[in-house]
């Protein structure tokens, strides 16, 4: 079977926006607000401070009872550096996939509920289906907080919540969340004959970085364990470090990044709390007592939560239901989800496509899997009307 010429159309015109997250979204979200309003559907636009983004909120149905959002980001991640095929702002179909940047993440999923518009907007819904589409979900998922704030004052918020990120079209009830942080070790400078007299930033950032890995080895053997991820425990990963300008100069600066991936039963700042204790009561009295202005500073890059549904949550069964899968998953990359559990409304992931495929060249997604997001929807939309 076939997608319906409808979605694989609105695919390509979605893809055809460049919204990598350092560019302006503005106009897929313009081009998707006209989509929408062209079947009589009101929105609600919800852009960042500097009016350069934003999200897109509108429901289908009902406006004075809560429904089922459908919820997926705008924003893709650079090609810088890849090599591309085909162009990837051209979605092009061969050999039963269609390749462009955004075609698994996520903007096949974001394509098919486009084109399912007309038909729930013709469909006697008893029950209403929110849409909601953000920004900067690549880059710390930003762009749904400003969304989340708005939508907690509304008369009405959804009841639950389903994220097309790609799961094969597998219901995924939970992912680790994720706190990455950038160090910058303050040093002093000075000939290296002279080394003791100086601070090295290099040596003492790397005992830092050692600490972090002793803090993975022990999630690692000892737990907290949850078998159904691919990786049943916590990681702690260091993924970039510089400093130093010459052999023969003490170095007086170092910055290196790392990234705590949690079990949502975790608390991420327990465990950053950990690590800035091991800094701040060994390292830094010993690069102070020769010379005060040295030390350790931190800066958060991103975070967000785990996402944590119940096996018989209400939306849970819902999707399972919609998808025809007698069971669930775990996935072990972040979403939305997290945040959009913590404003209380229920969340699961299922969307068209393998995350395998994401953020690569020649990135694809299956026609396949379009097919059976289509049927998803479909059934989704029967289930609201009875």
């Amino acid at each position: 079977m076939a997608p319906q010429p409808q979605s694989i159309e609105l695919i390509k015109k979605l893809v055809a926006f460049d919204t990598t997250s350092r560019n302006s979204n503005l106009a897929l979200i313009d081009f998707v607000r006209d989509h929408l309003e062209s079947s009589g559907i009101e929105t609600i636009l919800i852009p960042d401070e500097t009016g350069k983004k934003a999200n897109l909120y509108g429901t289908i149905g009902p406006d004075d009872k809560p429904g089922i959002a459908l919820s997926g980001h705008t924003d893709v991640v650079p090609i810088d550096g890849q090599d591309w095929s085909s162009d990837p702002w051209d979605l092009i179909e061969r050999d039963g996939r269609i390749y462009g940047r955004g075609a698994c993440d996520m903007k096949g999923f974001l394509g098919c509920v486009l084109a399912a518009v007309p038909q729930f907007r013709r469909t006697r819904l008893k029950t209403p289906i929110h849409l909601l589409f953000s920004f900067d979900e690549e880059v710390g998922c930003l762009g749904v907080r400003r969304a989340l704030k708005v939508l907690q004052d509304l008369p009405v918020r959804p009841k639950g919540c389903i994220i097309g990120e790609p799961t094969m079209m597998q219901v995924a009830i939970a992912h680790k969340g994720k706190k990455s942080m950038r160090a910058h070790v303050h040093g002093k400078e000075c000939h290296s004959s002279l080394a003791p007299k100086g601070v090295n930033a290099v040596e003492y950032a790397a005992e830092a970085v050692a600490y972090l890995r002793r803090m993975g080895r022990r999630f690692a053997a000892e737990g907290p364990f949850d078998p159904d991820y691919d990786v049943p425990h916590t990681t702690v990963h260091t993924g970039v470090i510089h400093g130093g300008t010459a052999l023969n100069i003490v170095p007086k600066d170092c910055q290196f990044v790392f990234e705590f991936r949690h079990l949502p039963v975790q608390d991420p700042e327990a465990l950053y709390a950990e690590f800035k204790r091991f800094v701040e009561t060994e390292l830094q009295p010993e690069m102070k007592k020769i010379a005060p202005e040295t030390g350790f500073g931190f800066e958060q890059i991103s975070a967000f939560p785990g996402l944590d549904t119940a096996e018989d949550a209400e939306i849970t069964t819902l999707a399972k239901g919609l998808a025809l899968a007698n069971g669930t998953t775990k996935i072990a990359f972040g979403t939305e989800g997290g945040l959009i559990q913590e404003a209380a409304i229920p969340t699961v992931v299922c969307g068209p496509g393998s995350i395998e495929q994401a953020h690569k060249p020649d990135e694809y997604c299956d026609l396949g899997q379009i097919v059976q997001c289509e049927a998803f929807l479909e059934r989704l939309r029967e289930k609201l009307a009875q």
